[in-house]
């Protein structure tokens, strides 16, 4: 007797972004099967970017207090209700994940399979566990967009200690006293700033010769400085042990690469031990395809076990696609926006269009907030390429001197003057950022659209402004160092 499958003409794996285009085939008459193990909303809506940015905010408000004296203001804090501000925070992003499986219930074209679906073949999945456990869905077109989870190194003994992850950092309701962060990248960053503006005692241990190891060479440089300043971080270091006893967690670190530096010189650090009673690893994440059987369904995956896909965001099976983290291209929720579009227009158009990855910004909700579009400036060397460079300065602004803030916006175009990207250190980066996103999106790609723009005055976009203006630094082959007052063959 032939097992019962429910059959769907469409079906995709996982409740973030992947739901855009499921509700496009919905309201195009498609009945749509999602499939989710976990609240409804993908990682972004749950244990990502929503509920972190709200939290930082109020960490936002909590630095602007205490900087108050800067400007003759005087003001004490009596109390911070730290349980209330996660709870209020979770409970929204609860009743939103609510919100989403009530629609999906409710609706006559969408079926909500509750659990984790595997690949039995090629556009089957079996339910595995959850309260749907057992039955089969199959579709005629299968979207794979089921994201990452937190990554976690291989640290010895680290499966006898009790860390946390994002996912339940987020929910803590009493800041740690003395807080340990295994990782330096951007949600080490983000989570260091929120818990040590509530009065945790930070310490960092990253690989990575910097903090922030993404974004621009310069910029990394600056926020590890200032990092350093606000707590104890350890860059170039590699956690390789970790242990608990009497409510105190250790961690062993050594020098990392643990035998030579980048000048092929034998390294003089020592080791390091650091200790606090809370761990945290923010080591990166992990796609989820490892849990998904794809090899049953032939989509094939790269060496860190993201799925492979072309220019149009098709897997290696016939009427399978994936967007997402999952696909791993970057990992940011308004990359995977970005995808589910394209997808849409893949699926429902009438044409193949591909993906265009052209000035995707990312930004850091730190402090200092962090922003970038395109090339940073190592990869330009690496390339051996010609271009140019300039720095401006918050505190040279109007607003920047008013704010009493430190920062800069770092620009750098090819020598006829097309921007090839632009990294902020500073307050409201990640807006600042916008203006040179669509010069190169959907302007000329040029300084002229930033230059022939009216800023207003005196506004802190005028950092940009006055970023794009003037006298530009020839670099890249022999480094020249030949000055361009408008910019090189304008």
């Amino acid at each position: 007797m032939e097992e019962h499958r429910e059959a769907f003409d469409f079906l995709v794996v996982g409740s973030g972004s992947g739901l855009d285009v499921a509700n496009v085939a919905a309201n195009r008459g498609q009945s749509v099967a999602v499939v989710e193990k976990g609240p409804l909303g993908g990682t972004c809506l749950n244990r990502g970017c929503i509920p972190s940015k709200k939290l930082l905010y109020h960490a936002e408000v909590l630095e602007t207090i205490e900087r108050a004296d800067a400007f003759g203001i005087h003001a004490d804090v009596t109390d911070i209700e730290f349980a209330e501000i996660v709870r209020e925070v979770n409970d929204d992003v609860s009743s939103s994940a609510e919100s989403i499986r009530r629609g999906l219930r409710s609706s006559d074209r969408h079926t909500l399979f509750d659990g984790e679906g595997r690949f039995v073949d090629e556009w089957t999945l079996e339910i595995t566990d959850g309260p749907d456990a057992g039955k089969r869905v199959r579709a005629d077109t299968i979207l794979v967009a089921a994201g990452t989870r937190p990554a976690i190194p291989d640290m010895r003994g680290i499966e006898d200690v009790d860390y946390l992850t994002s996912t339940e950092a987020l929910r803590l309701e009493t800041p740690p006293d003395r807080l340990v962060i295994v990782g330096g990248g951007y949600i080490a960053a983000e989570l260091a700033h929120f818990f040590g503006t509530f009065g945790s005692d930070v310490t960092i241990v990253g690989r990575r010769p910097r903090l922030l190891p993404q974004a621009d060479e310069e910029i990394a440089t600056a926020f590890t400085e200032r990092y350093a300043d606000r707590f104890d971080v350890y860059t170039g270091y590699e956690a390789v042990a970790v242990s608990e006893a009497d409510g105190e967690v250790t961690v062993d670190a050594r020098p990392y690469p643990p035998a030579w530096n980048d000048a092929d010189e034998p390294d003089e650090r020592e080791s390091v031990t650091v200790t606090g009673d809370t761990l945290l690893v923010a080591a990166g994440r992990r796609p989820n395809s490892d849990r998904l059987d794809l090899e049953a369904a032939g989509i094939e995956t790269d060496e860190y076990g993201f799925v492979e896909t072309d220019e149009y965001l098709r897997t290696t099976a016939d009427e399978i696609w994936a967007l997402g983290d999952i696909v791993g291209e970057y990992l940011l929720k308004h990359n995977a926006n970005h995808e589910a579009r394209t997808v849409i227009r893949n699926c429902f158009g009438d044409g193949l269009e591909s993906i265009d990855y052209t000035a995707m910004p990312f930004a850091v909700f730190a402090s200092p907030e962090v922003a970038g579009v395109g090339e940073r400036e190592q990869d330009l060397r690496e390339s051996n390429r010609e271009y140019a460079t300039r720095t401006y300065r918050y505190e040279d602004t109007a607003r920047g001197s008013a704010m009493k803030v430190e920062g800069f916006v770092k620009v750098l175009i090819d020598l006829d003057g097309e921007i090839l990207g632009c990294h902020i250190l500073g307050p409201e980066a990640s807006n600042l950022v916008e203006e040179v996103v669509v010069a190169m999106k959907a302007g000329s790609g040029t300084i002229r659209d930033i230059r022939k723009s009216v800023h207003v005055h005196p506004a802190l976009s005028e950092v940009i402004d006055r970023a794009f203006a003037g006298q530009f630094t020839q670099k890249g082959p022999g480094e020249h160092d030949h000055h361009h007052d408008h910019g090189p063959h304008e």
